[in-house]
């Protein structure tokens, strides 16, 4: 990062007020009459209604559109354990994405203790506040606990994007290049580099859609997660797999896909070369690749590359999901995020990306061209179809697998 890189990330920041959201008001608030139906006394009618059915705070309150972005601290991008207030700018950044991309209102909190339990009560006692809970960069094991203890006490959706976000995006892609490479995900040999929270929950995605656990290689700072392995965690036990592996280079050799969640440079051009004809690999560690995209693309010319990045094409990017399936739960109001919403949301983004490429996002990215090949396996962020097209499918598969509070035709007649 270059000086004047950060100089212009700290200023935006800064400047012309700190930090990057902001409330404004919904309503007309200028006349003694505005104020008089805002707050005393009419403010007292909508409390009523309210305390007589709590599902009418949808319809006298922004709940609906309201989701919080909550954090410790613990696990902040790729800077380790700052703690809460340090976390606050990427929770502001969040928000700024749900309202940018999707229109919905979002405002960060951040919960300084490190224990599990705390987190939880505090998190469970505010949750009626919103329409939906985003978690983020919460480190794990404890983000798998908090989580499921989270969907269990709240009713509305709790959903870790670190976790499911990551899993979503990698899963559309994978799909998609895959099936450019002429290989099927019930049959494909997986390696996972990485068994934190992303990791396993990209995992536990993909064996949804019909990947076999059996084919399915995790690796951790000690190596191959295989069975009988002391010192694994009930998370990582899930995917010790019964194999002689034990290092990256056995687990990559004959490999169809990897799948990189862990740091920089640690997929070399040998391991590649040893992997399957016509490889898939997602090297999605930030700022810097498990291995970059040149050195893979001249070490082999038959593979599929992705990556975190921005200026490489196939970006695994969480924005391309999480405003978008929280739209679509906002939308019916949904109790929950299931793994249905998520399976949908994966086969609209995968089939997002075979359509025809709008002139507009060709624009915005300074290209003449791109249609759905090895370097197009998933959607760019500024296609706007996403909103519709992602939102849509989440809210039918929440209709469908009974989370929903009202149905499709309510939620999208005209005028709703």
């Amino acid at each position: 990062m270059t000086y004047e890189f950060r100089q212009a990330a700290l200023d935006y920041h800064a400047e012309p007020v700190p930090g990057k959201i902001s409330v404004e008001l919904s309503k007309p608030a200028e006349t003694p009459y505005d104020l008089a139906l805002a707050y005393s006394p009419g403010v007292a009618e909508p409390c009523r209604e309210i305390a007589e059915n709590l599902d009418n705070a949808y319809l006298y309150t922004g709940k609906g559109n309201l989701v919080a972005v909550i954090s410790n601290g613990t696990a902040v991008l790729g800077l380790g354990n700052l703690g809460a207030q340090a976390s606050k700018p990427v929770m502001e950044g969040k928000a700024l994405l749900f309202k940018r991309f999707a229109g919905i209102n979002a405002v960060d909190i951040e919960v300084d203790t490190e224990d599990a339990q705390e987190f939880i009560d505090t998190v469970a006692r505010i949750a009626d506040t919103f329409g939906g809970i985003n978690l983020e960069d919460i480190k794990a094991p404890e983000c798998f606990e908090i989580e499921s203890a989270l969907i269990e006490r709240c009713n509305i959706p709790v959903f870790h994007d670190d976790q499911h976000g990551t899993a979503i995006v990698t899963a559309a892609g994978m799909v998609n290049a895959l099936e450019i490479q002429g290989k099927r995900l019930e049959d494909a040999v997986i390696t996972c580099l990485g068994a934190g929270a992303a990791a396993i929950a990209c995992m536990r995605l993909l064996v949804s859609m019909g990947a076999r656990r059996e084919n399915i290689y995790m690796l951790d700072r000690r190596g191959v997660i295989y069975a009988g392995r002391e010192g694994l965690n009930t998370f990582k036990r899930e995917f010790a797999n019964h194999t002689d592996k034990r290092s990256l280079s056995d687990a990559i050799k004959g490999a169809d896909v990897f799948v990189g969640l862990s740091g920089a440079n640690l997929l070399s051009e040998e391991m590649l070369l040893s992997m399957a004809p016509r490889p898939v690999v997602f090297a999605c560690s930030n700022p810097d690749p498990e291995i970059k995209p040149e050195l893979a693309l001249a070490a082999r010319d038959d593979l599929i590359i992705a990556t975190g990045r921005s200026d490489y094409p196939n970006q695994v990017n969480n924005v391309l999901g999480f405003p978008f399936i929280f739209r679509g739960a906002l939308d019916v109001r949904a109790s929950e995020i299931n793994e249905e919403m998520k399976i949908a949301a994966v086969n609209a983004l995968s089939q997002l990306a075979r359509e025809p490429v709008t002139d507009e996002v060709l624009a915005a990215c300074g290209l003449e061209e791109l249609s759905f090949g090895p370097d197009y396996i998933i959607p760019k962020p500024m296609d706007h179809r996403l909103l519709s097209r992602l939102s849509i499918a989440v809210a039918k598969a929440a209709v469908d697998s009974g989370v929903a509070r009202i149905a499709l035709s309510e939620a999208y007649a005209p005028g709703a």
